[in-house]
């Protein structure tokens, strides 16, 4: 119940859509009740008008008007009195034509407020996961699999959608309804109805333990789904090596195993719950056969005060009473699903980011100093990546940071923008630790050139102008310019606003590069971060690409890392990190001299 509660509590306010559905759906039980119950008035005017001398009858004392059964027979035996069979007739039928009219309006109007009351509370599902999704440290995204965070966003989140305001139906519009044919039933025949009431908890029974398991299943098969997305991500985003070395057999084979063990899981679930249902509807069946079979005894015998019209209504009133109970049946089955879906995704949501702004924090009004890291360490779970770092960036300087893979570069760089947090020591900003800062402002002083060209599946002009929605086609124009970009631009089919395809897939790769350095330039930031930017590109390409980083780097701190150390001979400061500690720092030549780490990187690289 603490789930589901928690899963309602995305509904608020949900006193906007309660209130009037339960006023809408009381009035269609009202009504749709009444269409049956009038049935006994129609039949009692059909069999007076069979009878030749019998029609006209006294009367007699008024009922009470809670005695409603009593109260239709009197007032259409005082129609009949009056205007005759035919006027009663003509009465009673307008009566059951304008009650089914007020009961489908009713109806309708309730289940409008039911589907804005889903929409709303999936609106804020979805927008509540997302956001903390957004939110979360990298370090999480490493441990997960994206694809079955995807499956939690898009399909964990609309099976809770329909559980969720299936349950406010389940525990209000049912039961109401199943409450109004009762006093109906009890209002005809209070033994009869006692008598009847017998197969409801037999049928209570055998449904529950029909869907005892469904929960454990949904949760597996929720976990199935998540796997078959993340399948699907990786086949899609690696269909290139898939195809290289001849393994599309195998991610067939793997996807096909985990989609086989799925639809096992579906096809047990949905016979658990579809057998709900025609064993509900079987129970009913079978009731109405005794109830016709006890109750027709009666009357035939005349040991009841049961007249025969009154015994066909409640003939009719009982067939429609497994109707909500048979939904009850078929929601409670689907509510195991959606509170195993809901678990899931809530988990996501209380996943918390490791990386958070201090309650005090203050925002970046410049960058005038520089970065000092003071004694950093930072680890892995149990791998130790930086072992007590001190470095400086002054102001207006080049640091390159060079070393075998694995010595820690990038994670050091990936500290400054607080991707993620040191385990000790403090990384300074002009003075200020940049824990005591906003993230937001401190990473708006920074431009960030990464290794992959990181693109997105819109145009040009869209990707360089990313996350600043008031960029102008100028600002824009001459970002590109500085990164060597607009020529190649201009020249494609619909110059900056060409689409680019997935992940950028219709330009080279240094092209992809230079528009991720063009989005650097238009932040126009202090200081710049450039991770591997060129490592992986041919050499035009490489020339072109460095270009545009010398055009970025003017007038700007700059730490850069690079594998090629061809590209950081002119760096002010070089920094040699191996095993996650410094090793060497200094000028190009100071590095050479020492014959160190450093000179034997460099032996063993060619200089063009």
């Amino acid at each position: 119940m603490k789930t589901y509660f928690r899963l309602l509590s995305f509904a608020k306010p949900i006193e906007k859509f309660a209130i009037p559905y339960i006023l809408t759906t009381i009035f269609s039980v009202i009504f749709s009740t009444l269409n049956l119950a009038l049935l006994a008035p129609l039949l009692q005017t059909l069999f007076a008008g069979q009878q030749s001398g019998n029609i006209v009858k006294p009367l007699g004392v008024k009922p009470p008007i809670h005695d409603i059964m009593h109260t239709f027979t009197y007032y259409v035996q005082y129609m009949i009195n009056n205007y005759g069979t035919w006027g009663a007739l003509q009465f009673v039928c307008g009566a059951i034509v304008f009650s089914a009219l007020l009961s489908n309006i009713f109806r309708y109007l309730s289940q409008r407020i039911m589907e804005n009351l889903r929409v709303h509370t999936l609106l804020n599902f979805r927008r509540a996961v997302f956001n903390n999704v957004m939110n979360l440290h990298l370090g999480y995204f490493s441990n997960e699999r994206k694809g079955d965070i995807i499956s939690k966003v898009a399909s964990d989140v609309q099976v809770v959608q329909y559980s969720v305001t299936a349950t406010l139906q389940v525990v209000f519009k049912e039961p109401l309804t199943l409450i109004a044919y009762l006093a109906w039933l009890f209002a005809i025949s209070p033994s009869l109805t006692f008598y009847s009431l017998l197969i409801i908890p037999v049928s209570a029974f055998v449904i529950s333990r029909i869907v005892k398991r469904l929960k454990q299943q949904a949760i597996a098969s929720q976990q199935t789904y998540g796997n078959m997305i993340s399948y699907l991500d990786e086949a899609l985003s690696g269909i290139k090596i898939i195809k290289a070395f001849n393994a599309t057999s195998f991610i067939k084979n793997r996807f096909d195993k985990e989609n086989t063990k799925y639809s096992s899981i579906t096809r047990s679930m949905a016979k658990r719950q579809q057998l709900a249902s025609p064993v509900s509807e079987f129970f009913g069946v079978t009731m109405v056969a005794c109830i016709v079979l006890y109750g027709g005894h009666l009357v035939l015998n005349n040991t009841s005060t049961l007249t025969a019209p009154e015994f066909i209504t409640y003939i009719a009133l009982f067939s429609q009473i497994m109707r909500p109970a048979k939904a009850m049946s078929d929601s409670f089955s689907n509510i195991h699903s959606g509170i195993a879906a809901g678990e899931r995704v809530l988990a996501l949501i209380d996943e918390k980011p490791l990386v958070i702004d201090a309650a005090d924090a203050v925002a970046v009004t410049g960058f005038n100093e520089g970065i000092e890291f003071k004694h950093v360490s930072f680890a892995y779970q149990d791998r130790q990546v930086l072992s007590d770092i001190n470095l400086i960036v002054p102001k207006g300087k080049t640091v390159a940071l060079v070393g075998p893979s694995g010595g820690g570069k990038s994670t050091l760089m990936d500290l400054i923008p607080r991707f993620m947090d040191p385990q000790s020591g403090e990384i300074l900003v002009d003075g200020k630790n940049i824990k005591s800062l906003t993230a937001d402002s401190l990473r708006s002083i920074m431009g960030i050139v990464n290794q992959e060209s990181i693109l997105f599946n819109d145009t040009i002009f869209n990707n360089i102008a990313f996350g600043k929605t008031n960029a102008s086609l100028e600002q824009v124009e001459a970002a590109a310019r500085i990164a060597n970009a607009h020529n190649f631009i201009v020249e494609a089919e619909s110059g900056y606003e060409t689409n680019i395809g997935d992940r950028g897939t219709k330009l080279s790769g240094g092209q992809r590069q230079r528009i991720c350095i063009a989005r650097a330039v238009l932040n126009n930031p202090p200081l710049m971060l450039l991770d591997e930017a060129t490592s992986a590109l041919d050499t035009e390409s490489e020339k072109l690409v460095q270009d545009a980083l010398n055009n970025l780097m003017k007038n700007r701190t700059s730490l850069i890392i690079a594998h090629r150390l061809s590209t950081i001979q002119n760096a002010d400061v070089i920094v040699v990190l191996e095993n996650g500690k410094i090793v060497e720092q200094g000028s190009h030549q100071q590095l050479l001299n020492n014959n160190g780490l450093y000179k034997r990187l460099i032996d063993m690289q060619t200089f063009q």
